[in-house]
């Protein structure tokens, strides 16, 4: 079944050119069917990107998917225009009265911040807390991720000696959860990230569990027990060239970074990068919308 994206969104013909079936919003509402609506916040810089990326990734479902896109109202992104923001997002304010079956919560760059002095950390606040009431289920990325064991869970981040960069082999721990359904018991996957969640904590924790682990990245998925919040501490959304774009990108910055471990061929920067971990990602959404959102959500809010 298809996602349900703006005519004009940039992501759009990105998809369509990899053949992910797409339909116009005019043509959806003739479908006799309840879609699932999702809820997007995206704090990534690259939003354009972003969003294509994890488009991809929701289409790939037999369910119908529309998705709205919020960006915070009390920061101000220097990395898209006004022009994509304001036609194609809104803020919380535009969306709070409703209900959601699904909700993705990205990761954004401010790890180097505790999280009281993340200029928009009020507003998460808000929009952690309003969640439990109106999304069935979240899906958090990376610093989202961090954000939610700290708010939700009470865990803490602490920062790393040395950024964390590469494709690192975990291990499944949790067969029988829903949420790894089908996903082998080894598995290579993308992280990038200068912070860690406190790993004993996370274990420890008599709400959550841990899915897998990795002795060089520590768990790649974590799920609350009641199943409204999964968190992602990688990137399994990012594409091939994503860390390769990011290392040229702190290498400019002056930033003294080793290049992403076992990620280039043969350990050689010169030779582009494979995607390892596509199918773990396609999984694992399909996984999640079926079912912690589609199985879990009410037909009627109301």
């Amino acid at each position: 079944m298809p996602i349900n994206v703006p005519h004009t969104l940039p992501a759009r013909p990105i998809l369509e050119k990899e053949n992910i079936f797409i339909m116009e919003s005019n043509r959806a509402i003739t479908q006799d069917i309840r879609p699932l609506n999702l809820l997007l916040l995206n704090l990534m810089p690259e939003k354009e990107r972003t969003e294509t990326q994890l488009l991809r990734l929701l289409s790939n479902s037999p369910l119908q998917v529309n998705v709205d896109f919020i960006h915070t109202a009390t920061y101000e992104s220097k990395n898209v225009t006004k022009s994509h923001l304001e036609k194609f997002y809104q803020t919380f304010n535009d969306v709070k009265d409703r209900h959601y079956d699904g909700m993705i919560i990205t990761g954004a760059p401010v790890e180097h911040l505790s999280f009281e002095d993340v200029d928009y950390w009020p507003e998460m606040v808000e929009i952690m807390d309003w969640t439990k009431e109106h999304v069935t289920s979240t899906l958090h990325i990376c610093w989202g991720a961090q954000a939610a064991l700290y708010h939700h869970y009470g865990i803490n981040k602490k920062t790393r000696d040395q950024k964390i960069s590469g494709i690192f082999m975990h291990e499944r721990i949790e067969a029988t959860n829903k949420l790894m359904r089908g996903i082998n018991d080894e598995f290579l996957a993308p992280h990038s990230r200068n912070t860690d969640a406190l790993y004993k904590a996370i274990k420890q924790h008599p709400d959550l569990l841990m899915l897998d682990d990795s002795a060089e990245a520590g768990p790649l998925f974590i799920a609350s027990k009641d199943e409204r919040h999964v968190m992602i501490t990688g990137h399994i959304e990012y594409d091939a060239d994503t860390l390769n774009e990011e290392f040229i990108r702190d290498q400019k910055k002056g930033i003294n970074i080793a290049a992403p471990t076992n990620y280039f061929p043969n350990d050689n920067p010169l030779l582009p990068a494979k995607n390892r971990w596509r199918s773990l990602a396609y999984l694992l959404f399909s996984n999640w919308l079926n079912y912690y959102v589609y199985q879990e959500t009410p037909y009627d809010w109301k």
